[in-house]
């Protein structure tokens, strides 16, 4: 399998228990008795924005001097500029081909600001040094980084990973538009230390992943499974619903080296099945070669397995930052059915 590329992320998806907890989804019912395939592999996420997000506001050179129409209409970091001379834009070479196309004609504006959709109109400026019309904003259409994957459905054609929602740097959730899931290596690992979490450092590897993600919700990332994913590298395990989980010896499976998952021990201090936060286990890392290597729960094992009783019952999502071998999962009966 030919290599697509390889950099070094650092990982965006744990979100620490300083950030504002996302609220409860309703509990799946038929989790137990389900036979999925355990995940624990790290994979690299490729994330649309379902729009072009503004990263910052500045000016443009003009020949009259500098100027930012953007600013002037009242566009902010964090704004994502959803249509253009009401046509939808989805990526960055289509908004550039629409701001081109106006020659400096005043059009209107589609964009999403704390979840409102608004509008506002404004005229693109000619370049002076490229030519091409210009609002003064640094744009993105995408973000990208770690996560673990919890399980495969191989009959349902989708998996789950992470168990918590995704947000950007202004803490608003993502939505996913063709999502792209690539297999990852991890080369290095930053240990979590009181008040500070670690992370993972990985590689993006090849062309195909599991599949495509598609969806992301308060309780993970989801997305199809390829037709023709090899799952001989991964074993079957039956689902356990929260009201099987109890008090004590757990394992999580998680990948700190390289791309193949490996069991840690770990035990289950408390089951809240009812949580609103989906906060359902309080997990703590007894595996002395996991916290050797990790200090306990870093960035990029969100979503690694939990399994008890030889069942599958749930997935890291949280670190403590006061102490990073404990921290929170998500029962599995939340992630299934995505």
């Amino acid at each position: 399998m030919r290599k697509l590329s390889y950099f070094l992320l650092n990982c965006i998806f744990i979100l620490s228990l300083l950030v504002t907890g996302f609220g409860a989804a309703g509990i799946t019912a038929g989790a137990q008795g389900r036979t999925v395939y355990l995940g624990g592999n790290t994979a690299g996420f490729l994330l649309g924005m379902g729009g072009v997000q503004i990263v910052a506001v500045g000016d443009v050179k003009t020949e009259n001097g500098m100027c930012s129409p953007a600013r002037d209409a009242g566009l902010q970091s964090g704004d994502l500029i959803t249509e253009v001379a009401g046509l939808e834009v989805g990526d960055v070479g289509q908004l550039n081909e629409k701001l081109n196309a106006s020659r400096g004609k005043e059009i209107e504006i589609t964009y999403e600001r704390d979840g409102d959709e608004r509008e506002v109109s404004l005229s693109p400026v000619k370049d002076a040094q490229t030519g091409n019309y210009k609002i003064g904003v640094l744009i993105r259409d995408s973000v990208s980084g770690i996560g673990t994957i919890t399980y495969l459905d191989r009959d349902g054609g989708r998996f789950g990973a992470l168990g918590h929602g995704v947000c950007d740097e202004h803490n608003n959730m993502l939505e996913v538009a063709n999502g792209k899931v690539y297999d990852c290596s991890i080369v290095s690992v930053t240990k979590g230390v009181r008040g500070k979490a670690g992370e993972l450092k990985g590689l993006f590897v090849g062309e195909n992943g599991v599949g495509t993600s598609d969806k992301i919700n308060t309780c993970g990332l989801y997305g199809s499974l390829r037709q023709d994913l090899d799952y001989s590298k991964y074993r079957k395990i039956e689902t356990a619903s929260l009201n099987e989980a109890h008090m004590g010896e757990a394992y999580i499976y998680s990948t700190v080296d390289g791309l193949a998952p490996v069991q840690y021990s770990v035990s289950i201090v408390k089951v809240d099945e009812y949580n609103k936060e989906n906060k359902n286990f309080v997990i703590k890392i007894t595996d002395s070669a996991l916290i050797e290597r990790t200090g306990g729960i870093v960035q990029g094992m969100s979503g690694s397995p939990i399994v008890q009783d030889g069942k599958l019952i749930g997935a890291v999502t949280h670190v403590f930052l006061n102490d990073p071998t404990r921290g929170y999962g998500i029962g599995i009966d939340k992630m299934l059915g995505n």
